[in-house]
């Protein structure tokens, strides 16, 4: 049996996947674990985010996690808003590898 390749995809399209690193002290935390936590498209799935983090920032994934996060329903000037949904992933890296996300995107 010959395992199936798939194709590598343009940088362009990496740089969509991954939106914004995500900076809270719950994120922060995961660093020990060899963790990062990025803001993802909602339509983004789990080999396509490891695809994206392992070409952009040249790192070996062992591990996606992703979370779809509600957005809040919030009151401006007494009117009833909701801010929008989005998701989350939880990139766990290979022993001795890293990303700085202070400094990278």
């Amino acid at each position: 049996m010959s395992a199936k390749k798939k194709a590598a995809l343009p940088k362009e399209q990496l740089y969509g996947v991954i939106l914004a690193p995500v900076i809270t002290e719950k994120a922060t935390a995961g660093s020990a674990h060899n963790q990062v936590t990025f803001r993802v498209r909602k339509d983004a799935d789990k080999p396509l985010i490891k695809a994206a983090v392992e070409g952009l920032f040249n790192v070996k994934v062992t591990a996606v996690n992703t979370i779809n996060v509600g957005g809040k329903v919030k009151r401006f000037k007494g009117r009833l808003g909701k801010r929008s949904d989005w998701k989350k992933a939880i990139v766990s890296l290979a022993e001795g590898q890293s990303i700085d996300v202070t400094a990278t995107l």
